[in-house]
């Protein structure tokens, strides 16, 4: 009879207990799920109302002032790094700038000095073009005079003057010049022509 007893009594307990779950605990808990999608359809946020209210209770408020405390004091420090950060890029941004800057100028100044060496070239090759074109007339000038007047002017010219002018002139040309000079100097400018021509 005492078996009997306990488990009519063991069955009281756990009838307890499961109707306490299934008639408070499992509604509680259908009940709580949908007062949270209420309220996110809502618009409401939920955790921060609960949060609030936690900041009202006062041991709960407490935990959570030192938390944000905390919290506050790790944004500032991490605030404080992230600024020194951001100025150090700025330095170094600043340094790229200015050797950007003086790259520019560098190749600004290669560009004038470019410029400046090319009129020079050109200015050159006109006065080389220039004397050309006054040695060719100094040249025919002396192919067209008479040997007798160019062979005493040839005489007087220093002696690299007169190989060039006599190495330009044509063969008959200069064969008459060299005849109406003394024979001392005739053979002196051929000996230069011939090793000019070699």
């Amino acid at each position: 009879m005492g078996k009997a007893l306990k488990k009519q009594k063991d069955r009281k307990e756990t009838t307890f207990f499961q109707r306490f779950i299934y008639w408070g605990f499992i509604p509680l808990l259908i009940v709580l799920f949908l007062g949270l999608l209420i309220a996110s359809f809502a618009g409401v946020n939920v955790f921060q109302q609960a949060k609030e209210l936690a900041g009202k209770i006062p041991f709960i408020s407490n935990v959570a002032v030192q938390e944000d405390n905390e919290n506050i004091s790790e944004y500032k420090e991490k605030m404080i790094q992230l600024d020194a950060e951001i100025q150090n890029k700025n330095a170094e941004i600043e340094q790229l700038k200015k050797k950007i800057e003086d790259k520019d100028a560098e190749q600004e100044r290669y560009k004038v000095e470019k410029k400046r060496l090319e009129e020079t070239i050109d200015e050159l090759k006109e006065q080389q073009e220039q004397n050309k074109r006054e040695f060719k007339d100094i040249v025919s000038t002396y192919a067209s005079m008479s040997p007798k007047k160019a062979a005493p002017i040839v005489l007087e010219m220093n002696d690299d003057e007169a190989v060039k002018i006599l190495t330009n002139l044509p063969t008959e040309s200069l064969a008459k010049i060299l005849e109406n000079m003394p024979a001392d100097k005739a053979a002196k400018y051929t000996e230069k022509l011939s090793i000019n021509a070699n």
